[in-house]
């Protein structure tokens, strides 16, 4: 049997001695410098006994001291967002910046959370203004959702973009329709942008010079292209269905130069007051602006409070609201509205506290000028920011009502028939039969696994949420075919139904 090599061996200790060389690297002989190091280090320490050795350490831990390193950074930045300096409500222009800031008329620098719906839209008016072409887009959605303020980004994309490209700009008429004194001047406004020097003369109306205007070649070479963007489009179906008809036909004409983009809260517009031009294939395109969510609105809030070197907000305060916000209805205005009120609820506070202080030492308490002097120039942070409770008494002041106190106090069932209703008008009808609504009432109840009640008890109970104001039932012989209507805002059934999960489930 043969020997194993012992580690004490000679030809064990040469082998090992090469190893250690090859490792060393090119010098050859890799540890003389090191003894000498080690061998004179005792000497080192007794010449100078203030000196103590350096440590070296280890690849991994020089990189995490690094300041450039990813673990330093990442620790840095929440740093970097706490060194805005302390907001002091008590100075007038600060609290007019903060309420500026939060105001619903003030245009924010970026539009965040609707990049996809302004691609589209983009997109859209450049194959129109690159091919020549006219066309029609209907943008809807929920009020509040930003499609006026993206729209209004998008008319000067385009602009930017036709003239980096070398094309022709269009021209750009944006109105808004709840300021027209009458629907049909709005065919007098795109007819000014044409011939903006020439007045109609004889009988032809505005519109009949449009439609001759588009059916001729000759305008197709003699004018630019003409961006109309009409806002407000509901008020035309109010006042006069056949004037929204007739907008959207002018895009159909075969030398027409117009490209309409009309914006109304109704996202079944086009379906239902539209059928003609579907049935001659000129159904506009819909871009649909759905509710903001809760991240979204937080989102747009935290952009645009950035524009404040101090911190006015305390972070579960906006969550809070922007919770409560999307919950009801997804409406920034109504955020925004939500803020502001919170802002001077805390300013109101702060002018009560003060009265108070001056009251107490009016009273006899000795207060020091030092102190006061200290209160104003270094105000608590603290108490200086909209805290939660501030929140919660402004979303209260905003969405409390005395109908949303009647439907808390409904019984379940009569809080399910309104669960129904606003289940069954989010997809833009406004009325519908008795009968109509027993069935969705019926399909959440077995989706809530509740014993549903009979048709009778349902019509009356229906006639019971008709006296507290809450519907409206129009006549008929028959109960089932009875027409009913929501009288109230569907933002104060949520608010009031989102406390009890079967009613948040379903208004989701």
């Amino acid at each position: 049997m043969p020997a194993i090599a012992d580690r004490s061996s000679s030809p064990f200790k040469a082998m090992l001695a090469a190893k250690s060389c090859e490792l060393a690297g090119s010098g050859g002989c890799c540890t003389p410098q090191k003894r000498r190091l080690r061998s004179g280090t005792a000497a080192a320490a007794k010449e100078s006994p203030v000196s103590t050795p350096m440590k070296l350490k280890s690849p991994r831990r020089r990189l995490d001291s690094s300041p450039s390193s990813p673990a330093n950074r990442i620790k840095k930045d929440p740093s970097e967002k706490t060194l805005k300096k302390c907001w002091n409500p008590r100075d007038v222009e600060q609290m007019r910046a903060v309420k500026e800031a939060v105001h619903v008329s003030t245009a924010p620098s970026t539009v965040v959370c609707r990049e996809d719906e302004q691609k589209r839209v983009l997109d859209f008016c450049k194959a129109c203004v690159q091919q020549e072409k006219a066309g029609s887009l209907y943008v809807c959605g929920c009020p509040g959702t930003g499609k006026s303020l993206s729209m209004e980004l998008v008319k000067q994309q385009v602009i930017d973009w036709a003239k980096m490209e070398g094309l022709q700009p269009p021209e750009v008429l944006a109105m808004n329709c709840t300021s027209l004194a009458n629907t049909s001047v709005i065919f007098s406004k795109i007819l000014g942008m044409h011939q903006p020097k020439k007045k109609s003369i004889g009988s032809t109306s505005p519109l009949q010079h449009l439609q001759n205007l588009y059916s001729n070649k000759q305008a197709q070479s003699s004018s630019k292209m003409m961006l109309i963007i009409a806002d407000e489009l509901d008020y035309l179906i109010t006042r006069d269905r056949a004037v929204l008809h007739d907008l959207f036909m002018l895009t159909t004409f075969p030398f027409s130069r117009c490209i309409l983009i009309g914006i109304a809260n109704s996202i079944d517009l086009a379906d239902r007051f539209l059928p003609r031009l579907q049935s001659l294939n000129c159904k506009p395109m819909v871009v649909t602006f759905r509710a903001y969510s809760k991240d979204q609105i937080l989102s747009i809030l935290q952009e645009r409070l950035l524009v404040l070197p101090y911190i006015v907000f305390h972070q579960q305060a906006l969550e809070l609201c922007a919770r409560k916000v999307a919950a009801a209805s997804g409406d920034m205005r109504k955020a925004l509205s939500v803020c502001r009120s919170a802002v001077e609820i805390l300013e109101a506070e702060l002018r009560e506290s003060a009265s108070n202080t001056g009251l107490t030492s009016a009273e006899g308490d000795f207060v020091s000028p030092q102190t006061a002097l200290a209160h104003e120039v270094f105000p608590s942070q603290e108490n200086n920011t909209v805290r939660i409770d501030h929140m919660a008494l402004a979303l209260s002041k905003t969405f409390r009502s005395p109908i949303v106190d009647t439907i808390q106090s409904l019984p379940q069932h009569q809080q399910i028939i309104l669960c129904s209703a606003v289940k069954y008008f989010r997809g833009g009808k406004k009325d519908t039969t008795v009968g109509e609504l027993n069935k969705s009432y019926n399909d959440i109840c077995k989706s809530a696994l509740i014993p549903p009640v009979g048709i009778l008890e349902f019509s009356s109970m229906c006639r019971v949420l008709n006296d507290q104001g809450l519907f409206k039932l129009g006549q008929s012989r028959d109960d089932k075919f009875k027409r009913v209507t929501l009288k109230v805002d569907e933002a104060d059934i949520s608010f009031a139904l989102q406390g009890v999960r079967l009613f948040r489930n379903c208004l989701q």
